[in-house]
C-alpha cells in the first residue's frame, strides 16, 4: 500500500507522465496515479470528485507550467474556485522543466503551491515530499 491514496499528474508530455507514474508506483508512493495531458480535463475530473465524492480528492497534484491551452497559472486560478474542504488536504506542487527564475518565484508566491521542483521527478523528490509535507 502506498503512502498516499491518489496522486494526479498534469503535464502535456505523455512520456513524462509515464516516467512519473512509474517512479511513483516503484517507490510505493501512491496507490493510484491519474495523468492528464490537458489541465482542462484535470479540472473537470477534480470538479466531479468534489461533487460526487470529496473524500476521493487527490492528496497530491504535480502540475506543469507550460502547457497548450490552459497553462499551470490558469489552472491554479480555477483550482482556487474548488471547495476548500477538498483542496485543503491536497498538496499542489509545480513540476516543470521551466528554469526561469521568475517562474520559480511566481510558483512559490501562490499559497496553493507547496513547492517547485524541476523535472525529472525522482525518488529523492518523493522522499523529500514525504518528509516535509506528508504527515504520517
Amino acid at each position: 500500500m502506498g503512502t498516499l491514496k491518489k496522486v494526479v499528474l498534469i503535464d502535456d508530455d505523455q512520456v513524462n507522465n509515464f516516467v512519473c507514474e512509474s517512479i511513483i508506483k516503484n517507490e510505493n508512493f501512491a496507490d493510484e496515479v491519474i495523468s492528464f495531458e490537458w489541465a482542462e480535463d484535470a479540472l473537470v475530473f477534480l470538479k466531479e470528485i468534489t461533487d460526487k465524492d470529496p473524500a476521493g480528492f487527490p492528496e497530491l497534484i504535480f502540475l506543469d507550467i507550460n502547457m497548450p491551452g490552459m497553462d499551470g497559472w490558469s489552472f491554479i486560478e480555477e483550482y482556487r474556485k474548488l471547495p476548500t474542504e477538498a483542496t485543503a488536504l491536497c498538496n499542489l506542487f509545480m513540476l516543470s522543466s521551466a528554469v526561469d527564475r521568475k517562474d520559480i518565484i511566481s510558483a512559490k508566491s501562490h499559497s496553493e503551491v507547496k513547492d517547485f521542483f524541476s523535472k525529472p521527478l525522482s525518488p529523492e523528490i518523493l522522499g523529500f515530499i514525504k518528509e516535509e509535507f506528508i504527515s504520517a
